[in-house]
């Protein structure tokens, strides 16, 4: 439903008055409950969640049961993906960290890919896939921080992989994939299951049955129940399926699989990985605490942004108008610029200057390089090193790439950065790149415990691990061969790439104020931080801020996709805005060095959770396209 540039100038008028009027303009309505709130990228996976706390589970077994569901159906993720989570723990009142992110596997180093012809590795297939990690995230968290048992928690899953009506979005995947989906046996017994006739993948509405990946899945529970039998502990037991899928007789299919079809991970690879629970990076923005993973994903960015947004007035700008919009994709490109040059695993050498990043002043220091009334198209990383009492050892690289290390106020520069004097387009394949998605899982209950994760890996066409039913991950397109283009990011067995999956979580006044996360490659931290201003500038509800229209910068380094550096490289001044933008701020925009290009929605799609603190109860949001949505009670 669109409405008309007068109509919505009238409802934003009323919006930034803090007016009611709005709370029916919503295409979505709000959702409502009390005891508990369970948000996810399908409706199925949504059952699942509500299914499992009507068992009496909290929000950890609702969220790994809604997780377990997403992976069962495809399209956006699978079984041998990765796990990204934030908790917030209500017994201890703090947010913890789940790094369940598979690594490189042996073999896998910038010269193995480069004598394959790549400047990336690749986008699809078995030699695209890090060990899986989403198993190993579920035990992890189910059985630290839930309450029911593996059985219980995968009951929903399993019925999926038993056999449920497809939805026509993954449906017309397979069928438009099938090309490539040909080239892997395991895959093409899965996906293909009309192979020789004309439409090859299931129909809209057909039973879909993985017998191989329910067989996995019996074979977790039943290590778990036999470990119960055995009078082992709850934890224990959940433990026991976690070493069944990385150790025992799953993992040896799995490897096995892997191999015949060209792929690196060993049974070494797998029986040494483990989840890694951390402490997560946070900042304060007006007194609200707001936290995310650590800079293996992009998460830092918005922590980042928020630093530099710090410094402005945004309120007075107005919402979406142009200046505003000017300074949000100032403060963004400066993060990004950041996070393309200094973000990868911090347990590999050599050590991110995370700490330096997020210092406020450093923070200072980045927004006065902003010109007020003109895009930077050649912006590059900034000096951190100094606000954490260290010396850059990159200052000669950075400065072969024609990056200025000027840190004065409104310098001139006439170098344009050697690795990005060619700038992409807005092809479709760069725009799918951009927005590639995944799916996301919010969940609370009235206990206190949150959980916000940002889920992926093994989306469609995926590479079937052997007769285990398990897509593979693709995230090794993330790593970069050329430490030139970052030098912490760069692949090595052992290794976690540097991800765009990014859950987010806000404390207020020592409580839960925000459970937020959004799919959507690149896009995710742009929405996510517009999303947080929405509602912390602009007073909107959260389903407001979920819907409300968003603008995202594509002058930055692409995470995923494309075999060239060409494919990746940033469009300066490259801004993709709503197409309920007013023309005055169109013009205004294109006067100031932008290139623009109009979508219909640009909002996510975001879920998220707000605490209503006044009333004692959970409101949910979730933005107005896609398959997101939610149930509370």
């Amino acid at each position: 439903m669109r409405i008309s540039t007068l109509r919505f100038g009238a409802a934003l008028l009323a919006l930034l008055a803090g007016s009611p009027l709005l709370a029916q303009q919503t295409q979505k309505p709000p959702l409502h409950g009390k005891h508990w709130m369970a948000i996810t990228g399908k409706p199925l996976a949504a059952q699942a969640g509500a299914a499992v706390f009507g068992k009496g589970g909290n929000a950890v077994d609702a969220a790994c049961a809604m997780l377990a569901a997403t992976c069962t159906m495809w399209d956006v993720l699978s079984w041998g993906g990765e796990t990204q989570a934030l908790i917030y723990n209500p017994k201890t009142k703090k947010v913890i960290a789940i790094n369940a992110m598979g690594v490189a596997p042996t073999g896998a180093t910038p010269e193995f890919f480069k004598s394959k012809g790549f400047n990336f590795p690749p986008e699809y297939g078995p030699l695209a896939a890090t060990t899986p990690g989403t198993p190993g995230g579920i035990c992890h968290m189910l059985a630290e921080y839930g309450t029911l048992s593996l059985k219980e928690v995968l009951a929903p899953a399993m019925q999926l992989a038993a056999g449920y009506p497809i939805e026509a979005q993954t449906a017309n995947q397979m069928e438009s994939n099938k090309d490539r989906i040909k080239q892997w046996p395991y895959s093409k017994k899965v996906f293909l299951p009309h192979a020789g006739q004309k439409r090859e993948a299931p129909e809209a509405g057909e039973i879909f049955v993985q017998k191989d990946l329910l067989a996995t899945l019996t074979k977790m529970v039943e290590a778990e129940q036999q470990a119960l039998k055995q009078k082992k502990t709850r934890k224990q037991a959940i433990y026991a399926a976690f070493d069944r899928f990385y150790k025992g007789d799953i993992a040896q299919e799995l490897v096995r699989g892997a191999q015949e079809q060209g792929g690196l991970f060993t049974l070494q690879d797998l029986a040494n990985w483990k989840p890694i629970e951390e402490e997560p990076l946070k900042t304060t923005y007006k007194g609200i605490e707001v936290y995310k993973l650590r800079e293996w994903t992009q998460g830092p960015m918005l922590l980042q942004a928020l630093n530099i947004l710090e410094q402005f007035d945004l309120k007075s700008m107005g919402y979406n108008s142009a200046r505003y919009i000017h300074t949000l994709y100032q403060a963004m490109n400066l993060a990004f610029a950041d996070r393309d040059f200094y973000y990868g695993d911090p347990y590999f050498a050599p050590q991110e200057p995370i700490r330096g990043l997020l210092d406020k002043r450093y923070a200072k220091q980045r927004a006065a390089l902003i010109n007020p009334d003109r895009n930077d198209p050649n912006i590059g990383p900034g000096d951190p090193y100094p606000f954490e009492g260290r010396t850059n050892p990159y200052l000669n690289l950075m400065r072969s790439r024609g990056f200025s290390m000027d840190t004065t106020p409104q310098r001139m520069r006439s170098v344009v950065p050697a690795h990005d004097a060619t700038s992409a387009v807005l092809t479709p394949e760069y725009m799918d790149r951009l927005l590639r998605g995944t799916t996301s899982v919010e969940a609370a209950d009235s206990a206190g415990w949150v959980v916000s994760i940002t889920p992926s890996g093994g989306w469609l066409p995926a590479t079937i691990a052997g007769n285990t039913g398990v897509g593979m991950s693709q995230r090794m397109q993330s790593f970069v061969l050329d430490s030139a283009l970052n030098p912490f990011n760069v692949v090595a067995p052992g290794k976690r790439p540097r991800v765009t999956l990014t859950p987010s979580l806000a404390l207020k006044d020592g409580k839960p104020f925000l459970s937020f996360a959004v799919q959507g490659g690149d896009t995710q931290d742009q929405n996510l931080l517009q999303f947080f201003l929405n509602m912390v500038e602009f007073g909107m509800t959260v389903q407001q801020a979920t819907e409300a229209a968003n603008i995202n910068s594509n002058q930055l380094w692409l995470s995923l996709g494309g075999e060239k550096e060409a494919d990746r490289k940033p469009v300066p001044g490259s801004i993709i805005v709503n197409d309920q933008t007013p023309p005055w701020v169109l013009a205004e925009l294109r006067k100031m060095g932008y290139r623009t290009t109009v979508q219909s929605r640009t909002s996510g799609p975001i879920n998220a959770i707000w605490f209503d603190w006044k009333h004692g109860s959970l409101w949910g949001g979730s933005s107005n396209h896609g398959e997101d949505y939610g149930i509370g009670w």
